[in-house]
């Protein structure tokens, strides 16, 4: 099995496992981003695009909340976007692990 394969099946199966706790955390930003975005008049899809652009990058700048609800889950969608890089950063440095474990072995 090539290092590629090896690595691609040990984040699958990683993928399994943290799925629920992926989902959850997904689910969160996109109700926060619909929240935000009905207490802000932007509309759930503009929310929605705020949520996740707020979650994955800490934002663009182009929409900002004004109401001191919507910035308080702001800064929730924030924080719950560094937990999603920070796990899945550790399944892949995981991964890699398990795959130079297997292909010593081989």
């Amino acid at each position: 099995m090539t290092a590629r394969r090896a690595f691609a099946r040990a984040l699958f199966e990683g993928l399994q496992i943290i799925w629920p706790v992926l989902s959850v955390m997904l689910a969160l930003i996109a109700g926060i981003g619909a929240v935000v975005g009905l207490i802000e008049g932007w509309g759930v899809w503009h929310g929605l695009y705020f949520g996740f652009i707020t979650a994955l990058t800490i934002g663009y700048g182009d929409l900002v909340p004004t109401h001191p609800l919507a910035q308080l889950l702001a800064v929730l969608a924030g924080f719950t976007g560094i937990g999603m890089v920070a796990l899945l950063a550790g399944l892949s440095v995981r991964a890699f692990h398990v795959t130079m474990e297997r292909t010593r072995k081989d």
